[in-house]
């Protein structure tokens, strides 16, 4: 029960409607705090008639804190602009550090600095009288890149670059072992495993693959077998389709699938670069190989017990009224976890969970699951081509909104990553309006552009393209004008052999030459023409 504070009349004593849910309290010098668990998730209730915000409300709370993020990816991927063996190594010191729990940052504003530390645990008193304590910090699970990429970080005997994903492999484990030995103050897993989430996988061959590596690297640092667990990403096609034989693959090491729908978008273009021109990007999200495709991955990983079912990325980083109306969608669809793009993202999120008992909604999808998914699997392999839309032709004004839309971003993007090496980051949009971009926004942007360009009679022609590419780098200048000051950033128009705008035309221009309409090459080999360029300076 809490007893609230005395009216003129009575004092007013309140109890829970669900007591059960009450599951712990803590006493502090700056009032009481109460925990509460809904649907498996904890919400503490700051409770003291003495703060200012306190002495507002009628019970005395403070301040609501809310559980979220339970599970966190740090990346070695798509989050990070990593080009040589000197980006690798900041890369693997951020994990180590975070595994050893001695990762600090220093933040400076004005006259004010702030160092930041990993948050410590949380300690309450249990309606029994028992100390109950509850991590203070995420379950980190760590992505490596795909097996496509390689790397000079460490040669061969011969003098020939490794697979990327071996290093990862490797490094993000060995970091991870501290946790394991307890060589830190905190502990990241409770069950003294590494997650490694493992992208671009295309179906079950590779799954196999990934896991014959695991097995080699637990061998090489004395693990015990399948001590290293996988997130497998269904974002390509092959995956896709064979979902459930890649989950067999991986069988004694899965522990998260999830939808992609950002690369595998991308890769749906271009799997039929070939076939005919594509719809705009908006329309393809409304075609119906995309619902199929997030129905079949709820359908499989549930099926199969995968203990995290997770859904793609909300990519309005700003706009998160928007994001909480829309993003229920999710857990209603039976996922357990989804991609947001910040930790205020993330808090807010937690609350769908609240709202939606994804337990129960699994078991409903479960009960109601098709006999067979051949209709599902047939409509996701539906391409979204223009010619098979009702309306198979775009106006004019339709195609140069596109064109814009497309280029502004993807220069916006592309600046950042080989001028400054950023590799995710808020960049504004046309509107103005900011939005999470990575690799995977980029690949959608440069496969359809290099899919107009190929059947250009029907919609668009290369010098228009270009040209577009120019008009826009001025207004990405203007958008990036405060940066271009301090010397951050490098102007492109007028500027147009330059390595920001170069990489950005030569990912449209040469769209359906790059494995499955990857990135990365193209950026990096930028990158690392930017860095030389500085470094002469």
């Amino acid at each position: 029960m809490v007893r609230g504070r005395n009216t003129a009349q009575k004092t007013v004593t309140i109890g829970l409607r669900h007591p059960s849910k009450f599951v712990g309290y803590d006493h502090a010098d700056d009032g009481l705090s109460i925990l509460l668990k809904n649907h498996n998730l904890h919400i503490e209730l700051q409770v003291d008639g003495d703060d200012p915000i306190g002495k507002t409300h009628h019970a005395g709370i403070k301040d609501v804190l809310l559980e979220a993020a339970l599970t966190t990816i740090m990346d070695c991927e798509d989050a990070v602009s990593a080009v040589d063996a000197h980006d690798k190594a900041r890369v693997y010191r951020t994990w180590n550090g975070v595994m050893k729990g001695t990762l600090t940052e220093t933040i400076e504003k004005g006259e004010d600095r702030k160092i930041l530390r990993l948050n410590e645990d949380r300690h309450y008193i249990s309606p029994t009288g028992k100390n109950l304590t509850l991590p203070g910090r995420s379950m980190l699970l760590v992505r490596n890149v795909g097996i496509h990429l390689y790397t000079d970080a460490v040669k061969t005997a011969d003098n020939q670059e490794i697979p990327e994903g071996f290093l990862d492999a490797m490094v993000t484990a060995l970091a991870a072992k501290h946790d394991l030995l307890g060589n830190g103050k905190h502990r990241n897993s409770k069950e003294n495993s590494i997650y490694i989430v493992k992208p671009k996988l295309h179906g079950p061959e590779e799954v196999a693959a990934t896991v014959e590596q695991f097995g080699y690297v637990e061998r090489v640092l004395g693990l015990k077998e399948n001590t290293i667990k996988l997130g497998i990403m269904d974002e390509e096609r092959r995956t896709s389709v064979n979902l459930d034989q890649c989950i067999y693959a991986a069988r004694n090491r899965v522990v998260f699938i999830n939808t992609g729908f950002l690369d595998r978008t991308g890769d749906e273009i271009h799997t039929s670069m070939q076939a005919g021109a594509m719809l705009p990007t908006a329309r393809i999200r409304g075609q119906p190989w995309l619902k199929n495709y997030e129905d079949h991955n709820a359908y499989i990983g549930l099926k199969r017990g995968v203990a995290q079912v997770g859904k793609g990325m909300w990519v309005k980083s700003d706009e998160m009224a928007e994001m909480l109306e829309a993003k229920i969608v999710h857990p209603l669809s039976g996922a357990n976890t989804a991609w947001v793009p910040s930790p205020p993202a993330a808090v807010l999120h937690a609350l769908h969970y609240h709202m939606v008992n994804v337990a129960q909604k699994q078991k409903e999808i479960l009960s109601a699951m098709p006999s067979t998914l051949d209709d599902v699997l047939s409509k996701m392999l539906v391409p979204p081509l223009l010619s098979a839309a009702a309306n198979g032709s775009l106006a004019p004004e339709e195609v140069q909104n596109e064109l814009n839309n497309l280029v502004q971003g993807m220069l916006g993007y592309v600046s950042r990553w080989v001028g400054q090496g950023i590799g995710c980051s808020k960049v504004p949009d046309i509107q103005n309006i900011s939005l999470m971009e990575d690799l995977a926004t980029l690949r959608i942007k440069s496969q359809l552009l290099g899919n107009w360009l190929r059947h250009e009679d029907q919609i668009v022609s290369e010098t228009t393209v270009h040209d577009a590419f120019k008009r826009m780098a001025e207004v990405v200048d203007g958008q990036n004008a405060e940066d271009a000051k301090s010397g951050k950033y490098a102007p492109m128009y007028g500027n147009f052999d330059g390595p920001e705008f170069k990489a950005a035309w030569a990912l449209v221009k040469n769209a359906h030459k790059a494995p499955n309409g990857y990135t990365e090459r193209t950026l990096r080999y930028y990158r690392r023409l930017k860095k030389e360029i500085l470094a002469a300076a």
